[in-house]
């Protein structure tokens, strides 16, 4: 218990050197490929899975929009694995770091509205003012406008940092009390184990809706420019 309550969330260093990239370079190798012509069932279903999310996601979107699919693809695999190799004891989740959620969000987002301005400039200017809005409140609504645009990359960002965050400080306070109670009642460490299960269950539910969101909401600001 007298662990330090954010010391998992510390980015870890080799002889000195930060690891951090060689954790974000590791989930892609956890991806299998295949070379034979018939794949066996776990390639399948993970080629099925991945034809459902970009159907899902690409539906919306022009010709335009969907030359981003590979990328959308890729960062929703990338996201999942990441925060789901997280939940492994003594392990570091990337996505609990804004600096990385935010290097993840800022490009994607100035992408999608470069690509809007360049595109479709009156669309993209017309999101600034709505249509029939008085003339008095014209000046205070772009900038609110303006605003809510830049806040777009941040917001997911922090989305993204808070649900991780949240899940493994609650995991870890759970987890060390089912150790602290496991010297002094065992029906009531029962309980907690059972809650942690419970909870361990639900982190792997949110890890991978996580990163459904985030890529979903980057899909929309595509789908806004372009």
């Amino acid at each position: 218990m007298n662990e330090n309550l954010f010391a998992s969330f510390i980015a870890p260093t080799i002889l000195g050197l930060p690891a951090a990239v060689l954790i974000i370079l590791f989930p892609p190798l956890l991806i299998p490929t295949s070379k034979y012509l018939i794949n066996n069932r776990l390639i399948t279903t993970q080629q099925w899975l991945i034809k459902l999310t970009s159907k899902q996601m690409m539906a919306m979107h022009n010709t335009k929009g969907r030359t981003w699919s590979l990328m959308l693809v890729s960062l929703i695999i990338f996201i999942a694995t990441t925060n789901l190799l997280g939940l492994l004891p003594h392990s570091f989740t990337p996505t609990t770091q804004l600096s990385m959620n935010l290097a993840m969000a800022i490009p994607l987002w100035a992408g999608a509205v470069i690509m809007g301005f360049r595109s479709k400039i009156k669309n993209a200017l017309a999101h600034f003012l709505p249509q029939g809005t008085p003339t008095p409140l014209i000046p205070m609504l772009v900038i609110i406008e303006t605003i809510s645009l830049l806040i777009q990359p941040m917001a997911l960002a922090v989305r993204l940092t808070a649900n991780i965050t949240a899940g493994h400080l609650l995991m870890h306070l759970i987890g060390s009390a089912t150790l602290t109670m496991s010297t002094i009642n065992l029906p009531s460490t029962l309980i907690i184990f059972t809650i942690l299960i419970l909870l361990t269950i639900l982190e792997i539910a949110v890890a991978l809706i996580q990163a459904y969101v985030f890529t979903l909401l980057v899909s929309l600001y595509l789908h806004d420019n372009t």
